[in-house]
């Protein structure tokens, strides 16, 4: 596989062309970046972390029968993936409440959400990730109906299949969020999930293993994704 000339750099990803049109690479930089980029620091060892990490939990879900963009890696901080015509939205669900919902509804930080919730955003760092409904993604043509309901139910199997994965090794999936394309027709789990993207506490004491150790400036963030990363099996040799 031939990697071409960078198509796009995010935050803590940059995405590179490939001699095949349907193909991508995904190089996973050691940049952190929090409160839309206002804070940002270089972490060593942290995008080979993400890179096998998200490897692993895209492979468990493909496993149980989840699409998703991952073709495999190519090295330490890179991976190969389908091209997905991405839909501009984020769907999150959250099983514990923590973060901005607890200032946006005035509820208790840390309590169990039964059922979880699940919320739509519109992926713009310039307006700060607002939150959408289903009107507003019909309105503006950002997903059809068709889209929506199958963004919905994909996120809400791979709530079922993480936060057993998790469980089972003394972690609460507390929130996390996902982005979705189209490939050929059908929809595909796209983006990455690590860490960074989601928020992970012990069982036990509760404490946090996420992206939350550096906005929080708590330290120990790249010790944090590795405990999680052993714990639940994935191979950082």
């Amino acid at each position: 596989m031939e990697k071409r000339e960078e198509l796009y750099a995010g935050k803590a990803k940059s995405v590179y062309y490939t001699d095949d049109a349907d193909k991508l690479i995904l190089h996973y930089r050691n940049d952190t970046s929090a409160f839309d980029g206002a804070k940002i620091e270089q972490l060593d060892r942290k995008g080979e972390i993400n890179n096998k990490f998200s490897a692993f939990i895209m492979e468990k879900l493909e496993a149980a029968g989840v699409p998703t963009h991952h073709e495999g890696l190519l090295s330490a901080e890179e991976s190969l993936v389908k091209k997905l015509d991405m839909f501009p939205i984020e769907c999150v669900v959250r099983n514990i409440a923590t973060g901005s919902i607890t200032k946006r509804l005035g509820v208790e930080d840390g309590i169990s959400l039964n059922p979880p919730t699940f919320e739509f955003f519109l992926k713009n760092d310039e307006l700060h990730d607002p939150m959408i409904n289903e009107y507003h993604i019909r309105s503006f043509g950002w997903a059809d109906d068709e889209a929506i309901e199958k963004m919905k139910e994909l996120t809400f199997k791979v709530n079922d299949v993480l936060t057993k994965l998790f469980d089972d090794v003394g972690l609460l999936l507390v929130d996390y969020k996902l982005e979705f394309g189209r490939f050929q027709g059908q929809i595909y789990l796209g983006d990455e999930f690590t860490p960074d993207g989601c928020r992970l506490w012990d069982v036990e004491t509760r404490k946090k293993l996420d992206k939350d150790r550096f906005r929080q400036g708590l330290g120990g963030v790249v010790e944090a994704y590795e405990e999680v990363a052993h714990r639940i099996g994935v191979d950082l040799t």
